[in-house]
């Protein structure tokens, strides 16, 4: 599995992914996102929008349904990102319950309010945060 920014994969691959997923916002994705790629095809991406000097929001955030086991080690890897990016706190908005999960399990805290409310209001889901050390 190897993370890049989106903006240096291949356009083919990347125009390949884009065509089969949708839902991924191309513009967001090439302007602060990643792509995953696993034995040289995109299985994923996110995108990682710096908020204020250091504050990340991790946004956008998909795998595959094949590689879908994968998910930990992403967020692990995006966790490790983020430090070299020398970040003091990450964001994650989730509406998966599996998700909630996962992020609870790697030491997310839940947040009681939405984290961005004013400038994006989002009624669903639940807002996670990482400070990163």
């Amino acid at each position: 599995m190897n993370i890049m920014p989106a903006n240096r994969a291949s356009e083919n691959t990347l125009a390949h992914f884009l065509d089969r997923n949708k839902d991924i916002k191309k513009e967001s994705l090439l302007y602060s996102g990643y792509v995953v790629e696993v034995e040289g095809a995109i299985e994923g991406c996110f995108s990682l929008e710096q908020m204020e000097e250091g504050i990340f929001w991790l946004k956008q955030l998909y795998i595959t349904q094949t590689h879908a086991a994968r998910l930990p080690y992403l967020l692990e890897g995006i966790l490790t990102l983020v430090k070299r990016k020398q970040a003091k706190v990450i964001y994650v908005h989730s509406h998966q319950p599996v998700i909630d999960l996962l992020l609870e399990a790697l030491q997310f805290n839940p947040q009681k309010e939405s984290v961005f409310s004013e400038e994006y209001p989002i009624t669903q889901g639940n807002w996670w945060s990482y400070k990163v050390s």
